[in-house]
């Protein structure tokens, strides 16, 4: 087993933040930060990033298995405390995590064995980055997973607009403007998981993927999964986020008179107690990233997440949700009406000189690199 430390100093009480360990021909990653849900912080991106380039070219390494240490979550996000002190001193180092994470994204939808994302507990923003791009994603009874950002004075990066686009309908609009908690039923209908294996076959399934095939192994433990609720809202849901405007959607939900009236009112309520620049700009990403690939989606998130670096709100939610925690956030603007299309439409212009870098060649293996 191999270990190492974040670039933001020593992990806490000296603890090695993430592990690294060979079973096999297995690879197993653990986030090592269970106090924090296991949060990403940037060294955690650089490492991931390392070493999962070198066993890409490692023969003797099958597949890669990604947990979390802890039993609250695989990752409860990127660590939005640093990004918090960060903007307090200009945001720069900020600007460079997202870069590393948005390489780490790429490579993870592109990796070339097996990736098994153990999708348990808490999986939210940057931790549906570390997972839901992998090619067999698991997800348990225990699974919590969701795209809050809107909450927070933002909107949904790490690819998450590329993935809640090609849902079903407009369950992706749903979910990514409400930052609802989703279930495994969810997730899987969703798309962003693709096996239900109840927890406490977990052990055994990490221990078969040592020698066998991962499809295989999955196969094996998989269980039929719980219903999704989000399916049988298919009605109201389709029907009311259709709207490319988002007051618009605001009101559907209130007016609608069908099934599940109840639960579209509280969607009103919840999307409009979030940034009203959050919620219309992670709509227009949204319906830009349909047609994006995941790379172009990217580099999309990049550009608007620069843009809340410089604004209000993204500041302003993280204080009233983690840092004083009075749940009392004060936006600017303060209602849908009073952000206008223009100020949306600034958050997706290029930047001058300071666009995301995915350096493609860093996905290739060694020794596809030789060669490129």
């Amino acid at each position: 087993m191999t270990a190492a430390k974040g670039m933001d100093g020593a992990a806490g009480n000296g603890h090695p933040e993430v592990l690294f360990e060979r079973r096999g021909r297995l690879g197993v990653v653990t986030l090592n930060r269970p106090k924090a849900v296991n949060a990403l912080t940037a060294g955690m991106v650089d490492l991931l990033l390392r070493q999962l380039t070198a066993w890409a070219g490692e023969d003797d390494v099958a597949t890669v298995l990604v947990q979390g240490a802890g039993e609250r979550g695989l990752c409860a996000g990127g660590d939005i405390v640093a990004i918090y002190r960060d903007m307090l001193r200009g945001g720069n180092r900020t600007a460079g995590f997202w870069q590393a994470e948005y390489r780490l994204n790429s490579l993870i939808a592109r990796y070339r064995k097996p990736y098994v994302a153990i999708m348990d507990g808490l999986v939210l923003g940057g931790g549906v980055g570390i997972s839901a791009h992998g090619s067999i994603r698991v997800v348990t009874e225990r699974t919590r997973m969701g795209m809050p950002e809107t909450t927070i004075g933002f909107a949904p990066d790490v690819g998450g607009t590329f993935l809640l686009s090609r849902a079903p309908g407009e369950a992706g609009t749903h979910a990514a403007l409400t930052g609802a908690h989703l279930g495994a039923g969810d997730a899987l209908f969703l798309g962003l998981a693709d096996r239900y294996v109840p927890s406490p076959s977990l052990p055994d399934l990490a221990a078969a993927l040592e020698d066998d095939s991962a499809e295989d192994v999955v196969e094996r433990c998989a269980e039929p999964a719980p219903a999704s609720r989000l399916a049988g809202q298919r009605e109201w849901i389709d029907a009311c986020y259709s709207s490319d405007d988002a007051a618009d959607i605001v009101s559907r939900l209130r007016a609608w008179a069908g099934p599940g009236q109840e639960d579209a009112r509280e969607a009103a309520d919840t999307i409009e107690a979030k940034s009203p620049t959050s919620v219309k700009v992670t709509l227009a990403s949204l319906r830009r990233a349909a047609t994006l690939t995941l790379d172009e989606a990217l580099a999309q998130e990049y550009r608007a997440g620069i843009r809340f670096l410089a604004g209000p709100d993204f500041r302003e939610g993280i204080r009233a949700q983690v840092v004083d925690k009075d749940r009392k956030p004060q936006w600017k603007p303060a209602t849908l009406a009073d952000v206008l299309p223009g100020q949306v439409d600034r958050f997706f212009e290029p930047l001058d000189g300071g666009e995301l870098e995915l350096h493609p060649q860093a996905q290739l293996t060694p020794k596809e690199a030789d060669h490129a």
